[in-house]
């Protein structure tokens, strides 16, 4: 790489790469944005059933993060018990590309890797 192309790094998330990773990186929660992009909304409970491995807590810190970066909505509803439901932002929609470059390379990946 040429010096131009750190043009990227000079804000105050380091560089623009950084800046995404620090939204929609982990394990967790590219997964949860793909399948809220799959699905109008998803209840929590359906979220836990759907991702495996995924522990209630970490299901929580992850959708308080994606919520406070504006990535989901989160719409609570006033009955008994609680029903909460979550979608993604418009601007969590803008997502969509990235998701599914990242689909497509995963299944190429696993294609190479003969998994």
């Amino acid at each position: 790489m040429n010096k131009d192309n750190h043009k990227n790094c000079d804000g105050p998330y380091g560089c623009s790469v950084e800046a995404t990773l620090s939204v929609i990186g982990g394990r967790w929660k590219p997964v949860i944005i793909f399948l809220l992009l799959q699905n109008e909304f998803l209840r929590f409970g359906e979220l836990k059933k759907i991702i495996e491995g995924i522990t209630q807590r970490m299901l929580t810190n992850q959708l308080r993060e994606l919520e406070n970066d504006k990535i989901i909505d989160r719409k609570v509803y006033a009955e008994v018990p609680p029903r909460v439901e979550y979608s993604l932002t418009e601007y969590g929609r803008s997502l969509e590309p990235i998701m599914i470059a990242m689909r497509d390379w995963g299944a190429e990946h696993m294609t190479v890797k003969g998994k």
